[in-house]
């Protein structure tokens, strides 16, 4: 009967990782063409970017929740927009979170995992009625490990969850299947230059003359390298095989589908590691934007700045998202992604520290538009009228537009952007009730005539955190890491001011 199980077979003509005819999870590929003058991330490759660095979002997990269950990362998706960021919690799963928060709405998405959920949230996905199932086929959200789990009643438990995961999706309705394709070319390298020269990276080279901004580039990358192949591939070729195996994947097994299989998630873990690096550790962070005179900028007494925004981990985590969606972006030259949180009392957030996901977006050109209708040009090429900013949507309005959930008053609200607000989306920001924005301000103050950045030096009722070098403290004692304080582990160093004043530097811990 071709309604339940037959949809989960492979598809033939598959690209990428597909498994042979017949194979119990298949690929179902979207079309990684690419559209105008940039290679760009596919909506399959972007969730799945996603949901892997949703699994490692900063958070401090109880050592005994750290054994027999591995932590999860999830996306939904409903067609081509994110409606929904979730990570396994201290007690709630991923899946079980975006149950709680979602429930019946979730019918019809998509949902991306990090790595198979359990039976546990499987069943209840399933009654939910969702579309599609898709999961990174490495070690499952039930270890298969035995290093992981050593005692018997663990693996036991490994191996009958396999078997109610079978059981639940040779009879489901939703297409339950592994989604990998291999990235366009010259992706790789373009998110790799892109990345080094970010507007984070350029402010260390700003700030820091000397310093080789490369090695420290190359350093993080390779440092967040190692750490993902860790989390996500697992560590031999005959284990992962086995595993493989023992989820009823054993078609993916066979070559040449095991090579590339393994390929891909290698492939797409070093655009990550890119990506991350492009945010780097170096004594830097998203701290309060201060006045030229040195003093915190005044605000209206009848919005004063929130002090209850993201610390510095959760932050650099969150512009590490809004810059993985930038490379969904269909501006020729200048990818910007944006994503939007809130922090409230919100039930089924406990993996994000009561964090929710509002919106998030990336600049392109209005919904259900052909790409080469419009204007490709910028303001160093043609007249005005072929120029492209009167045609594209920020990636703050986007986010804005299809926000999943009203922005409260009663909440901080935090606008994590790649670059500075421009005079178009500044009244936007302000008029949605946004509290906290964290971004660079490369471009601040700046004129380029067709878009300007002049608005956002003087907006006020906002806590703004520009991506800067550690603020000076000459104090021994530790603190806190939370909105520009200095964290408990942090180490200070001496550096030289133009004013020729020594001034203690503390440096952020290590995520």
């Amino acid at each position: 009967m071709e309604g339940s199980k037959g949809r989960n077979r492979a598809e033939p003509g598959c690209s990428g990782s597909a498994a042979p005819r017949g194979a119990k999870d298949g690929s179902t590929q979207t079309d990684s063409r690419v559209q105008g003058h940039g290679p760009r991330l596919s909506k399959v490759n972007l969730f799945t970017l996603l949901s892997l660095w949703m699994e490692l979002f900063p958070q401090e997990q109880p050592e005994e929740a750290k054994r027999q269950y591995r932590r999860s990362g999830l996306v939904v998706a409903r067609g081509s927009k994110v409606v929904g960021l979730h990570c396994t919690g201290p007690e709630l799963h991923a899946g079980q979170a975006a149950i709680i928060q979602h429930g019946a709405r979730l019918q019809d998405c998509q949902l991306f995992f990090s790595r198979r959920p359990c039976a546990t949230c499987l069943k209840m996905i399933i009654n939910a009625g969702v579309s599609q199932i898709s999961f990174w086929p490495g070690d499952p959200e039930v270890s298969m490990l035995s290093s992981r789990c050593p005692s018997d009643c663990t693996n036991e438990e490994a191996a009958l969850d396999a078997m109610a995961t079978r059981k639940l999706k040779s009879n489901s309705r939703p297409h339950i299947c592994v989604l990998l394709q291999p990235l366009a070319p010259g992706l790789a390298q373009f998110i790799h230059e892109t990345s080094r020269g970010s507007d984070f990276m350029e402010r260390l080279a700003e700030d820091e003359p000397g310093l080789d901004t490369q090695d420290v580039f190359n350093r993080e990358r390779q440092t967040h390298l190692e750490r993902f192949s860790t989390e996500f591939l697992v560590q031999t070729p005959l284990q992962h095989q086995d595993i493989l195996t023992r989820m009823d994947l054993e078609n993916f097994c066979m070559e040449p589908y095991f090579s590339s299989l393994r390929h891909n998630m290698r492939e797409l873990l070093e655009v990550l590691a890119a990506v991350a690096a492009g945010v780097p550790r170096q004594n830097y962070g998203f701290y309060r934007e201060k006045s030229s005179s040195g003093e915190p900028p005044l605000c209206d007494a009848a919005a004063p700045p929130r002090d209850d925004g993201a610390s510095q981990e959760e932050a650099r985590h969150c512009a590490v998202q809004a810059r993985l969606l930038a490379y969904r972006t269909e501006d020729p030259k200048v990818g910007v992604g944006a994503v939007i949180w809130a922090r409230g009392e919100s039930v089924g957030c406990e993996g994000m520290g009561s964090l929710c996901l509002v919106g998030c977006g990336y600049n392109a050109y209005p919904t259900g538009s052909l790409y080469a209708e419009y204007p490709q040009m910028d303001n160093k090429q043609g007249d005005r009228e072929r120029r492209k900013y009167r045609f594209i949507v920020h990636a703050e309005q986007n986010a804005l537009t299809f926000r999943t959930r009203d922005i409260r008053r009663n909440e901080s609200t935090m606008l994590f952007v790649t670059k500075c607000p421009c005079d178009e989306c500044v009244p936007l920001i302000r008029g949605a009730g946004i509290t906290h924005i964290y971004t660079t301000d490369q471009d601040k103050d700046k004129d380029k005539g067709d878009i300007s950045y002049l608005m956002f030096s003087s907006l006020k009722g906002i806590s703004k955190f520009t991506w800067q070098r550690s603020p000076s403290v000459c104090s021994t004692s530790s603190s806190h890491l939370h909105n520009g304080s200095i964290g408990k582990h942090s180490r200070h160093r001496e550096l030289e001011s133009q004013s020729s004043k020594r001034l203690c530097l503390s440096a952020e811990s290590s995520s």
